[in-house]
């Protein structure tokens, strides 16, 4: 469990460099991204060939250099688990999709487990359509039913909502989370995520 003063938020979605500037104009927030080099390392692979788990272990921590009240992680550690479970539902991705999940699960674990990265205190979605119109979705889905209080969805319908506009919306937001029991162990939350039948997500929304 995170031990910092800060509540630490990741933006998962369809978040833009736009957003994430408004929202860093409010007082109480900043905003974190993985450096484009890890401290102290001269030379290694660019962000965008980085695994999702080293580039969100390296946006929590600088998360937790921030001393704002709501620090907002544009990088998340899981969006490789995460991108591997939706397509592993989408029949048009082939028959391989299952073997990329527990590859990107094995990855995440491994670093997990290594205290590579914690989870963040929420997950915050943003979405151009209601979350029962997103599909298969691994936070709305198992990780919402796994630890509901912490997976905020109500930040939806942003489809022509300006930028400024849908900043006062995720600010709305981060002042209305509510506290709640802390995430389980990842392993925990991933095997739940090979058993949860994608079917009922709506059911786990409307709970």
């Amino acid at each position: 469990m995170r031990r910092e003063t800060s509540t630490v938020v990741a933006l998962v979605g369809e978040v833009s460099a736009k957003l994430l500037a408004d929202l860093q104009r409010s007082p109480n927030v900043s905003v974190a991204h993985a450096p484009a080099e890890p401290a102290g390392q001269q030379a290694g692979p660019p962000a965008q060939a980085r695994a999702a788990w080293e580039t969100g272990a390296l946006a929590m921590r600088e998360a937790a250099r921030r001393q704002s009240p709501y620090v907002v992680v544009a990088d998340d550690p899981l969006a490789d688990v995460a991108a591997a479970w939706h397509d592993m539902w989408d029949t048009a991705s082939g028959p391989d999709q299952p073997a990329r999940f527990e590859a990107c699960a094995a990855d995440a674990l491994a670093a997990w487990r290594a205290r590579q990265f914690e989870l963040p205190d929420y997950y915050l979605l943003v979405a151009s359509v209601q979350p029962a119109g997103t599909g298969p979705d691994l936070y709305l889905g198992p990780l919402r039913a796994a630890c509901p209080q912490r997976i905020a969805a109500d930040v939806t319908a942003t489809r022509g909502l300006t930028s400024p506009e849908l900043a006062d919306r995720v600010l709305g937001t981060l002042r209305s989370l509510q506290y709640g029991p802390w995430w389980p162990p990842l392993d925990q939350l991933i095997d739940a995520a090979r058993t949860f039948y994608a079917g009922g997500l709506a059911e786990t929304q409307s709970g």
